[in-house]
């Protein structure tokens, strides 16, 4: 009987040794979800064994870190829950769990992690941005104020305080309004009849563009509406532009009595970005973001493409690659050129394709492929690439 019980004994380290081996080549492999599984299983088993309950927590945290990487924020916070609840002591888990509740919009949520994290620096600049998100911009400069006290040679926690000092004078003179998607921030002097036609050209664009791309956020839309030397000051923009999306939708309406044409486009073109943002989570190329941008605000207010015509005749269009980072350092000629080719291109992956496949795209472009990759994807029953499509809108403006 001792003989026996010393053999079960050794099968049964040897057991758990074999499940923390397995394990760990998963996670030098690159497949912590894996390596989750098997330590899952391998825990209820043993379920004392600190070796393997630490492993596990450790596997939780990884594929957290992965999911994270690929814009599954969801996800990602259910991983660092796990690993949370494994070693509740562990604050850096709970952290990393805010994080994701925060990237995926969850701000209750998130809030409470980062309290949870105490009074340090990391945890106040995170707590800073959800109430600069949500509209509280006092609370967030105090919130990194001191932050910056805790750290006081983070340039990041500074570059947070600037952009706040610059837009804090200009929104305590602001007027509130509200829909069911936007909270809208506007100057007091401006005539009271425009903010109500701002939102519900905003309440249009949402019903528009949501179904065109077949995405509806749930979140509510800061938007703020400035004269133009507020406008300037605050966002430091080139002076072609029109509107900006920075998280927050900024418009310039100088001294307008009423909502024109080209504001309802511009307000368009700016809430498509808010879609595109929550869709691919950023990662996609600008000439592919402004296109679309670019098609919904059209729709409001037509432009010509002279520029794109006289280029495309004198073999001086842009290449792609030179359209896929920011425009905002182009002068007024240069952004007219890239704003009329990427609503061009994007026009045609419209018209030859149709929605769906744009759709595609973007949902492509969420889980990290390459633009030429969600291209593929997306077209692969036409057996066509992104160089295809772009040969083929080349032959179409000849």
């Amino acid at each position: 009987m001792l003989l026996l019980a010393c053999l079960t004994g050794t099968a049964l380290a040897g057991d758990q040794v074999s499940y923390s081996a397995q394990a760990q080549t998963l996670l030098q492999g690159g497949d912590p979800d894996q390596a989750v599984e098997v330590l899952k299983k391998g825990f209820s088993l043993f379920p004392y064994d600190l070796q393997l309950k630490a492993q596990l927590a450790g596997a939780l945290s990884a594929a957290g870190e992965l999911k994270l990487k690929q814009n599954r924020y969801s996800e990602a916070a259910d991983s660092f829950s796990q690993a949370k609840e494994l070693f509740p002591q562990r604050g850096d888990f709970g952290f990393m769990r805010g994080i994701a509740l925060y990237l995926g919009k969850d701000y209750d949520g998130a809030r409470t992690e980062f309290q949870e994290a105490g009074d340090v620096a990391p945890a106040l600049i995170y707590l800073g941005k959800i109430s600069y998100d949500t509209g509280d911009l006092p609370g967030a400069l105090a919130l990194w104020r001191r932050a910056k006290e805790k750290d006081p040679d983070n340039q990041s926690i500074q570059a947070l305080i600037d952009k706040a000092e610059r837009e804090l004078p200009v929104e305590n003179k602001m007027d509130k309004g509200y829909s069911s998607m936007f909270d809208l921030s506007f100057d007091a002097e401006l005539p009271p009849g425009l903010s109500a036609e701002v939102l519900d050209a905003l309440e249009s664009a949402y019903n528009t563009v949501c179904a065109d791309l077949n995405y509806f956020p749930t979140t509510r839309v800061p938007v703020l509406l400035y004269t133009k030397s507020d406008y300037r000051s605050v966002t430091a923009g080139p002076d072609w532009s029109g509107g900006l999306y920075d998280g927050k939708i900024r418009l310039p309406v100088g001294n307008a009595t009423t909502l024109t044409k080209q504001m309802r486009a511009v307000i368009f073109h700016e809430f498509t970005h808010v879609v595109i943002a929550e869709i691919t989570r950023n990662n996609i190329p600008t000439w592919l973001n402004e296109g679309l941008a670019e098609i919904e605000g059209r729709r409001e207010f037509g432009h010509p493409t002279v520029e794109l015509s006289r280029a495309a005749k004198e073999d001086k269009v842009i290449p792609l690659s030179f359209l896929s980072g920011s425009f905002m350092a182009m002068n007024g000629n240069e952004a007219g050129l890239a704003y009329q080719e990427s609503y061009s291109v994007a026009n045609f992956l419209v018209s030859r394709y149709g929605w769906y496949a744009v759709q595609e795209i973007l949902k492509n472009l969420r889980e990290r492929n390459s633009i030429d990759d969600a291209v593929a994807k997306a077209l692969s029953s036409y057996s066509m690439d992104l160089t295809g499509v772009m040969r083929e809108w080349r032959d179409s403006l000849k």
